[in-house]
């Protein structure tokens, strides 16, 4: 059965350093936005799903609202496409008629870390593997290392990603100069980036996602609803998760790409498309890497091939598949994968500021982890 969920009302704030506000002050502000973006009140609200913030319960009380439906889940941006998938369940199951998504982020004013000895924040162990005192000894003190293992191996295995991940860092920049809401708006040389500190060989300063404040929230419906309300509708067309959570302790020898390709080929089975329909990507850049992992996992090229593959095609909005077109993890802001599925339904809805020179009838939001995910949009109606 086609998919009737849909999106018609996406709010973010500017990503940054919000001082004095908190994740559920953000999260509130976002929600605000979305509501007037899908034309809809608080009270027409009747699901919510949140992340980051205090509890869904405070988020509920400022809305005003008594959901039918309420959930928190997990803190880590592995979670961010099942909580999309899970509101799109609701809303085609018809527990629900509109659920709202809010997620709250006030690590950076907060001065928090996701990683090392003095890590503060509630993802300190985002990481990877379930006995962090055991990596401790060996440097794996952050997600960061164990990015930068696995990119090890990859270049072990198939030569050197440097050139890869210098055009994925400077494309991302340039996409986030033109996005008036991103963190970063100075531009970022090749030479800069060559130049820029190793903080876990080979992996560099600008490898790195950043930590921000800030808050997103999309409005969920069905497609019947959303005709009698005057935003732009997009379809969450697909959706497909898939784990890979045993020996997650040490690095996965595929890079996830099992994973991610099981997640993959799910979603696009429920949309009917394939791969190739695909114009644009959104992908979860917590590390630059992880942009070659994706792409492999969710069979745009071969094994080993990514490297190649992005200094070949590029990946700004003149490429075949632009990638990350509003500066991604890497440049607007580290939102743990919101962002990016807000910027898949601008580029549907056609309103992003960065817009590739064909339309975006098809966009995916893919992210590879531990638990990895896929989210499909395409305008309303297109179907099959």
């Amino acid at each position: 059965m086609p998919a009737t969920a849909v999106v018609i009302g996406i709010g973010s704030t500017g990503f940054g350093v919000h001082p004095g506000r908190t994740a559920d002050d953000l999260a509130v502000q976002a929600v605000e936005a979305a509501l007037v973006d899908a034309g809809l009140a608080a009270h027409d609200l009747d699901g919510l799903i949140t992340q980051r913030v205090s509890s869904y319960e405070t988020i509920a009380a400022r809305l005003g609202i008594s959901p039918a439906f309420s959930l928190q889940v997990p803190a880590e941006g592995r979670m961010t496409g099942p909580a999309i998938a899970l509101a799109a369940r609701a809303v085609e199951a018809g527990e629900c008629t509109a659920v709202v998504l809010a997620y709250g982020n006030d690590s950076r004013s907060g001065g928090h870390t996701y990683g090392g000895l003095g890590a503060t924040s509630s993802v300190a162990a985002e990481g990877y593997g379930s006995h962090p005192e055991l990596h401790r000894a060996y440097g794996l003190t952050s997600p960061g290392a164990f990015y930068a293992l696995m990119l090890q191996r990859y270049e072990a295995e198939f030569g050197s990603a440097s050139a890869a991940l210098e055009t994925i860092a400077v494309t991302f920049r340039d996409h986030a100069i033109r996005n008036p809401g991103a963190a970063m708006s100075v531009p970022l040389t090749p030479e800069e980036y060559r130049a820029s500190r190793a903080i876990v060989r080979p992996m560099r300063l600008h490898d790195y996602c950043m930590i921000n404040d800030g808050g997103v929230a999309m409005v969920v419906t069905t497609a019947e609803r959303a005709a009698d309300l005057p935003g732009v509708a997009v379809q969450i067309a697909g959706w497909g998760q898939q784990s890979r959570l045993a020996s997650s302790d040490l690095p996965p020898a595929d890079y996830w790409r099992t994973a991610a390709r099981a997640a993959h080929e799910r979603a696009h089975r429920m949309a009917g498309t394939t791969v190739d329909d695909l114009d644009v990507a959104m992908i979860y850049d917590n590390f630059s890497p992880n942009v070659l992992f994706t792409l492999e996992g969710m069979g745009v090229c071969g094994p080993g091939e990514a490297a190649d593959w992005v200094v070949d095609q590029g990946v700004g909005t003149d490429a075949p598949l632009p990638l990350n077109t509003a500066g991604g993890h890497l440049s607007e802001g580290y939102m743990q994968g919101w962002a990016l599925n807000v910027e898949a339904v601008r580029q549907v809805r056609g309103d992003a500021v960065a817009r590739p020179a064909r339309p975006a009838r098809l966009v995916a939001y893919a992210a590879t982890a531990p638990v990895s995910s896929t989210i499909l949009y395409r305008r309303s109606g297109e179907g099959r």
